[in-house]
């Protein structure tokens, strides 16, 4: 849960403007125009009317979902039978054929559990958490951390983006696969009306309001020649279905009004699919363009850039086709490529790339320890390409982003410039001019720092940043580090630039297990996996306590445990460091209120769902770091 909130994952949208063929729009679709929501930009707005297949397509559903409902609560009354569940661990559990879910054992286990498992493996095939158990089985919860969870996650975030692009764009949705920290969804417009980047706000608006709504992933399986009739609107699918579909069933999955040709399965609800922005806007704002490189490499680029040479017995290394490769333990020679894949010119500087790559070291066992010292991880990494007289405000820039993230998770920090090694390559004279500039920004920065002579690398000078935790430990994350070596190496040209080495976090895995630390787990409302938890005193709370705070915008939880007491539910939530638990009874139901106490047991009292939600959400704008006493 918690990488999924600290560094928001950048998904890739691809709009298909007719270049791949056998596809036309839909009734209405893609000829009706939006009234322009995003002022000059020319961007657009959502649809309105939508696309009437939409509603054509969502009353077939509805017919069959019904159908379907009737027949599979006919066989859990009729078919059902005790079974055995057998975990990893080979505990086994009893359950129940047809009733039983992957996610009702999770609960059984831990609600913890639930919470963070995004898919299920049933018998080694991938499984839907709420569909439920057939027969005696193995079963494994996997989280995010899973490679096959993550397909699962970016799967269910390409749908999202295509009920967005549905309602934006009125095409036909053709292809949308998951890809390696990503997903796209390609979309076939029979007449090219301007598609643009400025159509994205309105786009990502819409992924937002999907993701409030947690608008449930439903699997059904259907005819063939039915769902010939609920695609008929879209040429491609309809060609799928002819010349791939050999069964005479297949699986379609919907969430809110989408519905798509899908083998599935998805995370339980839209609501999953979450990650808090530290760093988004920021790197927009900054000029900054987020890029992706292979996690694999030749070791001649590692010998081109000198890490071969230096650094090799730190990297996993292995033979293909009589050739030497190894994984990227750092982004910058692939930056560099991707620098120097066409002429550039003086006009392009300063150029901006950001990475949040997976990369592997092969540190030595002895000095792993916890997530602060790991072989793989994330780095908020970035490589700015600039001239000589460039440095001082591209450090600026540096300097003052350091300040806007730390100072949100309220570190302090102290700064050293490190200068000139005795051994050291190139000219001095740059070096000195190098170092003055550093030295420039640091004073212009209005923080302390620090002279540490003859401490920089042999290819640059560095400006070094230590964080201070709640137990006064200093520990490095970021890095400033100037490099006139690489440029060299790799040839780069108009006129040879400067690369800044620049990452903020640092490890990502290192910055969460320092604020895990900071926090002593409590972690800020604004900043929680876990904000809200809402109680019901009893069955005939539970639909009101699910329904209010459904679209509040918040980490929501909801405890409907029948074996446990009300003092329990509250402990529990108390201990699971949810920073609000509201308590719902038939008072509160019939007065449209709640009862407000937090995870250290101050009760706020009775206040109504409105006036509640309007203060959660001041608390969570301004970052409150007390949100539980300020309440």
């Amino acid at each position: 849960m918690a990488e999924q909130t600290v560094v928001e994952k950048m998904s890739e949208l691809q709009v298909n403007e007719g270049k791949k063929g056998g596809a036309e729009s839909g009734k209405d679709g893609g000829k009706k125009k939006a009234k322009n929501a995003a002022g000059d930009s020319g961007g657009r707005a959502e649809l309105s009317p939508a696309p009437q297949y939409i509603d054509e397509r969502l009353t077939l559903y509805t017919k069959l979902k019904a159908e379907h409902e009737s027949l599979m609560a006919e066989r859990a009354a009729k078919d059902s039978k005790p079974i055995k569940v057998t975990l990893p661990d080979g505990k086994v559990v009893e359950a129940e054929s047809w009733k039983t879910t992957p996610y009702q054992v999770a609960c059984g286990i831990s609600q913890g559990l639930a919470d963070n498992t995004v898919i299920a493996k049933v018998n080694n095939s991938v499984w839907d958490l709420d569909r439920p158990l057939e027969d005696d089985c193995s079963l494994q919860l996997l989280k995010f951390d899973d490679e096959e969870a993550q397909a699962v996650y970016w799967h269910s975030s390409a749908h999202i983006l295509g009920e967005a692009m549905e309602k934006v764009y009125g095409g036909c949705l053709c292809y949308g696969p998951p890809i390696e920290n990503g997903f796209y969804y390609d979309m076939f417009l029979e007449n090219n009306e301007g598609v643009s980047s400025n159509d994205f706000p309105c786009l990502e608006n819409l992924c937002k309001k999907i993701i409030k709504e947690k608008q449930p992933f439903e699997r059904l399986e259907i005819k063939k020649e039915t769902l010939l009739e609920m695609f008929k609107y879209n040429k491609f699918k309809c060609r799928i279905l002819n010349e791939k579909v050999t069964t005479p069933t297949t699986t379609v999955y919907r969430c809110g009004p989408l519905i798509d040709l899908c083998r599935g399965p998805h995370v339980r609800h839209t609501g999953k699919i979450k990650a808090l922005k530290i760093h988004k806007s920021e790197y927009r704002k900054r000029g900054f363009q987020e890029v992706v490189t292979p996690n694999i490499y030749n070791s001649k680029l590692w010998q081109t850039s000198g890490h071969w040479q230096h650094y090799s017995e730190n990297m996993f290394s292995f033979e293909a086709e009589k050739e030497t490769f190894a994984l990227k333990p750092m982004n910058c020679p692939g930056h560099c490529l991707m620098f120097d894949h066409r002429p550039r010119s003086w006009r392009e500087l300063p150029i901006r790339m950001a990475d949040f790559g997976v990369l592997h070291r092969n540190e030595l066992s002895g000095a792993l320890t916890g997530l602060t010292r790991v072989r793989r991880f994330q780095q908020d990494d970035a490589h700015i390409f600039c001239s000589m007289d460039q440095i001082e405000k591209e450090i600026k820039g540096c300097l003052d982003f350091l300040r806007a993230v730390y100072d949100v998770f309220g570190f302090s920090f102290k700064l050293n410039l490190s200068t000139r090694p005795e051994k050291f390559l190139g000219d001095p004279a740059i070096w000195d001019q190098a170092e003055k500039q550093l030295e420039n920004s640091l004073n212009d920065f209005g923080e302390k720092w620090v002279l540490n002579p003859g401490d920089g690398a042999f290819y640059g000078p560095k400006i070094d940043i230590q964080i201070k935790d709640a137990i006064g430990r200093y520990h490095q994350c970021a890095t400033i580090q100037l490099d006139f070596q690489l440029p060299i190496r790799f040839n780069l040209t108009f006129k040879r630039p400067v690369i800044i080495h620049r990452a903020i976090l640092g490890s990502v895995e290192r910055m969460i297990a320092i604020l895990t630390e900071n926090y002593g787990g409590k972690w800020p409302l604004w900043l929680s996996p876990r904000q809200v938890m809402v109680v019901p005193v009893g069955p005939t709370c539970e639909e009101y306590a699910e329904k209010e705070f459904h679209n509040s915008g918040f980490m929501t939880d909801v405890d409907l445990d029948p074996g446990c007491t009300l003092n329990k539910k509250i402990r529990n939530a108390q201990l699971a460091q949810y920073n609000f638990i509201l308590v719902v009874g038939e008072k509160e139901k019939t007065s449209n209120t709640v009862n407000v106490r937090t995870r250290d047991n101050k009760v706020h009292g009775e206040r109504s769902v409105e006036e509640c939600i309007e203060r959660l959400k001041q608390l969570k704008t301004s970052r409150s770091r007390n949100a539980e006493e300020e309440f």
